[in-house]
């Protein structure tokens, strides 16, 4: 087994793709509409689905927004310079939440992005 993917709920799917794609530079892998079910889906990531994890975003169609609830947590990204990647996010648009620095009780280099609906993706500087 393996994971393939996590859905995340997107209020506006062209702005969250704008996100993805241009802020953190993942790759469209693949867009659908499902005209009946007044859904679309997306699928995103820095590798193809056969060889990685990918993120699927799920736009529902009519809705603009969605209470996250307290039980999601993060996404998580390997960076080689996690105050790097903050300047470049930063600059293509992007809002840092957390900025680079050592996590607390520990030595790992952390920073903490938030996409346009809220959700937080963390940024791992590789040792």
């Amino acid at each position: 087994m393996r994971i393939l993917h996590t859905m995340l709920r997107v209020g506006d799917l062209d702005r969250s793709l704008d996100f993805y794609t241009s802020v953190l530079g993942m790759k469209l892998l693949r867009r659908q509409d499902y005209p009946e079910g007044k859904f679309t889906l997306a699928f995103i990531g820095y590798q193809d689905e056969a060889n990685g994890a990918v993120l699927e975003l799920t736009h529902n169609w009519g809705v603009t927004e969605y209470e996250l609830g307290t039980a999601y947590g993060h996404i998580a990204l390997a960076v080689d310079d996690a105050y790097k990647a903050c300047d470049d996010i930063r600059a293509r648009g992007g809002k840092v939440v957390r900025e680079a620095g050592p996590m607390k009780h520990g030595s790992t280099v952390i920073a903490f992005v938030e996409d346009p609906d809220g959700y937080k993706i963390e940024l791992i500087q590789r040792a």
